[in-house]
């Protein structure tokens, strides 16, 4: 496992195996995406990242902007860029992991970036995000509802809201205040997946990702909502595990469970 507050990981050994950066949602631990890894076996290490002042680092100060949060984890991630590496990020995570992308472009290692449930970044932040962000209480907890992934013990339930949801909250902040700047195009891939039946992002909300990027990005839908991926991981680690072996050279055959467009 790397030595670094930012990172999990259950790979194991010195492998030399590609690395798939993962940045969860509005909310989310970055140790979710550990269960992902024998998925991926024996194709690429995958490796959370965990944010300051989230999980295992809620002692740490949380950053006060998504800059802030990207220039310190591309920093990490720079740090450890010893092989070729990837970024997949869902929703708020893909906006990190694309401002991330952004700070890492001269770097030889990094190959593709995976945006998972999230409009273009120029469309954000949505207006829903922003009023989302400015409630407190029962009414956020309703409205984050729209975006699904809360279980439904802790929407019944204030007392584990008030436990579980501080998190959520400070990232919505977080992501309400991003700042979108016009900037050269990713000479990486770019490749955009999302769930058929998201309620809030369709292929309207993704066409502008195409001024981001140097080639057209990868459009690719997935049956289910903005969790598409839950409980069954197959359609991103598909699309992983696709990227990982074709830049290596090993055949692979189009992903099943992922539709490209």
């Amino acid at each position: 496992m790397l030595d670094s507050p930012w990172f999990v990981s259950r790979a194991a050994g010195d492998r030399r195996d590609p690395r798939i950066f993962c940045f969860p949602h509005a909310g989310g631990n970055a140790r979710t995406f550990l269960g992902w890894q024998r998925l991926l076996e024996p194709d690429a290490e995958l490796i959370g990242v965990t944010l300051p002042g989230r999980g295992r680092r809620a002692a740490e100060p949380g950053p006060s902007t998504v800059a802030e949060l990207a220039d310190r984890a591309a920093e990490a991630i720079a740090a450890v860029a010893d092989r070729p590496c990837y970024l997949f990020g869902h929703s708020f995570g893909a906006v990190v992991a694309f401002e991330v992308a952004r700070r890492l472009r001269d770097l030889p290692e990094l190959r593709h970036l995976v945006a998972s449930g999230c409009s273009a970044p120029a469309l954000l932040p949505t207006e829903r995000v922003v009023r989302t962000a400015r409630l407190e209480g029962r009414d956020f907890t309703e409205a984050v509802g729209f975006f699904g992934g809360l279980p439904p013990e802790v929407v019944a339930d204030e007392e584990l809201q008030e436990l579980l949801l501080p998190g959520l909250r400070a990232d919505f902040r977080l992501v309400s205040g991003y700042e979108y700047r016009p900037a050269e195009p990713l000479a990486i891939g770019v490749s955009l997946i999302n769930g058929r039946t998201d309620p809030h992002i369709g292929a309207a909300e993704l066409r502008l990702w195409e001024r981001e990027c140097a080639d057209e990005p990868r459009y690719h839908w997935a049956e289910g909502g903005h969790f598409y991926f839950d409980p069954d991981p197959a359609p991103a680690v598909d699309l992983l595990r696709h990227l990982v072996r074709s830049d290596s050279g090993a055949s692979q055959q189009h992903a099943e469970h992922v539709e490209l467009i």
